[in-house]
């Protein structure tokens, strides 16, 4: 029997925390059950493809970091396909469909897809399905699901098309050559091409691809979907998760007593994280498929192991002291704004420009560590040795050891500064969990968070809270995974990224910046609130030495600690290289930050060059109060007296106004500062070709 040679395409990825990985790795196990064959790859991973002699349709699933740049992964490929050395015709033969993910709270939403796409069509490729850009910001399924689903028939419309052109080229190649050289001794073969779908329509690769692809904009849609199902209150549910079962009527308030018709009391339940309601709690599921186990863990008992403090990839990075810490914001302000001064001499190539960024690295917190540990039942073996090595018998396509694990750390180290336990779970973790979930009524309800039917109460309970897997777990008591589904399954603990508020000509030897301390309130899942990682863990540093603006350093104040560092230069977000030219910025709260940056440059630069032309310089800020929270107020209004700084528009958007016609006059936010002075705008953009700069 001739064996069955399954149809071909190429699945290629680029992933900072793991996420389009695991879209591209899902993509490729999932393969199979359509009849094809999926070759994985890594876009670093320039041995395992070709893409210029590659005639199978290719699926680029990519990711989007810092300031729009492209991930680590996929930086050499982006800059291989933008060489201008390349001709129109360059990928002409190849045939693609792209999903982009992205996050619009950020600049740049999903850039390096949009780059990808862009450069891949200068150079002649066609697109067989539409992009989808998944937004991460209301929650990447809303997109990538749909898009998932249908990929399938586009991958074989585009296959079935590729072949019929193939065939109808060889054939006319034939027909010529049977012309030129008749020879009645040559055999007559018939080719025959197999369907790989049946009445599937092929006519062109322009079917499946929309103008206006309709993934980009579900989002939107099914945002305002997910808020309209918010329950008013969800605080006092969680108490009720036992006694749920399903027959209860969908509540729009918190859990209420009605008298019920013989005069007895009964409580309404409230659907919560563990909890689900009808219709949910009644339908049937689409939940996703398990994700194959890929990793063999095993602890090692040893006689001694070495306290490695801080992340492992010193040779990258810089440990520098905090060399001063002052608090922005008076003590009753809603948010606490912090200084921080980096002490950066003993590094004279630690070199950086305004609007620059710079990376810190932080542990996860030491109770949450212990917490985990407790919660895994690993807490004895905290010093033991993690042994990681990929299952023999593995299904999952690409396996791999995470390259952020490195060999011989302990499991107390795996768990500070190799894995972001913080994480919101994915929808294939919390498939994962099911099978390690021993409770029949807590399994339902995982089953139902990662399905396609519960996707609003994933929103609402996992992912628009932020929940943590361990806050997961705290709430399914009887799950009990084994470490290795953890380090499959979360991602790499990111360093933070903080922009520079300070110039090295100003500060020669120091690096300086601005936070907010992130609070995370208390929710179902969450009894207490809870601060931001990388902001508390530094907020807690530097307590309680931080003093306030105007108060005097005190000559005994303790020794501040040192935090690891890297830069992370930003060519994009600087001030104009030509002076003259007059630029705004907009910067409200802790946005005005790299604004600083840039006043003190052009502080200096005024002062070393008097004779020179300088352009205009705006600056609109705003925050809540101006007595609490009105950051850098004395050095703002420094500039303005120096002439560094031409304009500053400020307002605050929660004073008290003295009467109502001041109220209304007075501007809230600073599109309202914009909005009255459009004149100005429009003149210096449109007409002056000034530039706009704006931080949040």
């Amino acid at each position: 029997m001739p064996v069955e040679v399954k149809p071909r395409f190429v699945v290629l990825y680029g992933s900072q925390k793991g996420q389009a990985q695991s879209i591209a790795e899902g993509i490729a196990e999932e393969a199979e059950q359509h009849g094809l064959v999926a070759d994985l790859s890594c876009l670093n991973e320039t041995t395992k493809y070709n893409l210029e002699q590659e005639n199978d349709p290719v699926v680029f699933i990519v990711s989007t970091t810092g300031d729009g740049e492209p991930p680590d992964n996929a930086l050499q490929f982006v800059k291989r396909i933008k060489r201008k050395t390349l001709s129109t015709d360059h990928y002409k033969h190849l045939c693609y469909a792209l999903l982009a993910l992205g996050d619009t709270n950020y600049a740049n939403f999903c850039n390096c897809g949009k780059t990808i796409e862009r450069r891949l069509q200068d150079l002649g490729a066609k697109q067989f399905y539409a992009t989808g850009y998944a937004d991460d910001g209301v929650g990447l399924e809303v997109v990538v699901d749909p898009w998932l689903e249908g990929l399938w028939n586009a991958i074989k419309g585009a296959l079935s098309k590729m072949a019929s052109d193939r065939t109808a080229h060889l054939k006319a190649n034939t027909e010529d050559s049977a012309k030129e050289t008749p020879d009645s001794s040559t055999p007559d073969v018939q080719i025959n091409l197999l369907s790989i779908t049946d009445h599937q329509n092929c006519e062109s690769f322009g079917a499946a691809v929309e103008t206006n692809s309709k993934f980009a904009c579900a989002a939107s849609s099914v945002a305002s979907v997910v808020s309209d199902l918010r329950p008013a209150s969800p605080a006092g549910s969680t108490g009720l998760a036992s006694q749920c079962h399903g027959t209860a009527s969908i509540p729009t308030t918190a859990p209420a007593t009605q008298a019920g018709d013989a005069g007895v009391p009964h409580v309404v339940l409230a659907a919560s994280l563990t909890c689900s309601l009808p219709p949910l709690s009644e339908s049937s599921l689409n939940v996703p498929a398990l994700p194959p186990p890929y990793l063999d863990v095993s602890l090692q008992e040893v006689d001694t192991v070495e306290q490695i403090v801080g992340p492992l990839n010193k040779e990258t990075l810089r440990e520098v002291p905090i060399s001063k810490a002052v608090q922005l914001t008076r003590g009753d302000s809603v948010k606490t704004a912090v200084l921080l001064e980096l002490d950066i001499f003993a590094y004279p190539m630690m070199t950086y420009q305004p609007g620059d960024s710079f990376d810190v690295f932080c542990p996860n917190r030491a109770a949450e560590v212990d917490n985990m540990l407790s919660r895994l039942g690993l807490q004895d073996q905290r010093n033991h040795l993690v042994n990681i090595s990929l299952r023999k018998d593995t299904k999952k396509k690409g396996a791999q050891v995470p390259s952020y694990v490195s060999q011989n750390i302990s499991l107390l180290f795996l768990l500070t500064w190799c894995l972001e336990i913080r994480s919101v779970p994915k929808k294939a973790f919390l498939r994962a969990l099911v099978e390690h979930t021993g409770d029949s009524v807590q399994r339902r309800r995982l089953q139902e968070l990662c399905s396609k039917q519960g996707a609003a109460d994933y929103n609402l309970y996992v992912r628009d809270p932020s929940l943590s897997v361990l806050e997961l777990l705290t709430a399914f008591p009887s799950c009990s995974p084994p470490l290795s589904l953890l380090i499959e399954h979360l991602p790499k603990l990111q360093p933070r990224p903080y922009s520079a508020a300070s110039s090295c000509l100003a500060h020669p030897g120091k690096l300086r910046f601005a936070f907010n301390v992130v609070e995370f309130p208390a929710c179902t899942g969450r009894p207490v609130g809870r601060r931001g990682l990388c902001t508390g863990w530094l907020f807690d540093l530097i307590n309680p030495s931080p003093v306030f603006p105007g108060t005097a350093e005190s000559s005994s104040s303790p020794a501040l600690p040192k935090i690891h560092v890297s830069l992370r230069p930003n060519c994009s977000f600087r001030p104009p290289s030509d002076p003259s030219v007059p630029f705004m910025m907009v910067g409200p709260g802790t946005g005005v930050a790299p604004f600083l940056g840039f006043l003190q440059q052009r502080a200096e630069e005024r002062q070393k060059n008097p004779e020179a032309v300088f352009g205009e310089t705006w600056l609109f800020f705003g925050c809540r109060h101006r007595d609490r929270d009105y950051l850098f107020r004395e050095e703002l209004e420094g500039f303005v007296s120096s002439g560094t700084l031409s304009h500053l528009k400020v307002c605050f958007s929660r004073d008290d106004r003295e009467d109502e016609e001041s109220a209304a006059a007075a501007p809230r936010y600073v599109q309202h500062n914009l909005l009255l002075n459009s004149q100005h705008v429009t003149d210096i953009l449109l007409r002056q070709n000034g530039y706009l700069y704006v931080c949040g």
